[in-house]
């Protein structure tokens, strides 16, 4: 009976020349590039579609206003069209969510694959931009490449804090619809719109906070930087 001897994998890099290894790292790096450009032209038509659904609501209320003085029917008719928005918008929500998570894991690979240029050609980093660690000193360094860019400003400045305030808008509105409809007076009305309003954004605040720190918490660095 004869004996089939098992295959054993090289070595990382054994029997591999350096331009061959070049090679493949570019093809990967292109991949997320391409996969990262996809993810972000996507973001943005979702965001595109919502905004103008959101223009478009505004100038059908102003219509329907005229054509039902303003009655109940254009009470109803609001309550509806802002329930739908604001559902629209809390998906909108989401997928920019999960899409900064994907652009996050993308940001990553591409700072190991630099770290894995540096391998091949000692010195060769300091022609770099973004960072070649992927531990939070380089993924924030990649995606603010000057050292005076606040981590602060960088989140508020961002789609997805841009779409949650939209969001938190339209539930104020959307509250308020329904104070003026169970004759609220202008103080409830006001305070029902703040109230709801602000608690939308506080949980949707709290929510992307815990789920980045659950991130942070269970990721574990391949090429962080030296202790200082």
């Amino acid at each position: 009976m004869a004996v089939v001897e098992e295959e054993t994998p090289l070595a990382a890099g054994e029997g591999v020349s350096a331009s061959v290894r070049a090679q493949l790292l570019a093809t990967e790096h292109w991949s997320l590039l391409a996969s990262r450009s996809t993810t972000q032209n996507e973001l943005l038509v979702r965001i595109a579609i919502f905004l103008t659904l959101v223009s478009a609501s505004i100038i059908g209320l102003a219509l329907v206003g005229q054509a039902t003085d303003f009655d109940g029917r254009f009470d109803a008719f609001a309550i509806v069209l802002a329930s739908i928005l604001l559902l629209v918008g809390t998906l909108t929500v989401l997928r920019v969510s999960n899409g900064s998570d994907e652009d996050m894991a993308y940001v990553i690979g591409m700072n190991r694959l630099r770290a894995a240029y540096a391998e091949l050609d000692a010195g060769i980093d300091r022609y770099f931009i973004a960072s070649k660690h992927d531990d939070d000193r380089g993924i924030s360094q990649t995606y603010a490449y000057f050292p005076h860019s606040s981590s602060v400003v960088q989140p508020l400045a961002s789609s997805l804090m841009f779409i949650l305030v939209v969001d938190a808008v339209l539930a104020g509105v959307l509250a308020g619809l329904i104070a003026s409809v169970a004759d609220g007076s202008g103080v409830a009305i006001g305070l029902a719109s703040a109230a709801a309003g602000a608690t939308y954004f506080a949980v949707w605040a709290w929510h992307l906070t815990r789920r980045f720190n659950v991130f942070r918490s269970e990721y574990e660095a391949l090429f962080p930087h030296a202790a200082e």
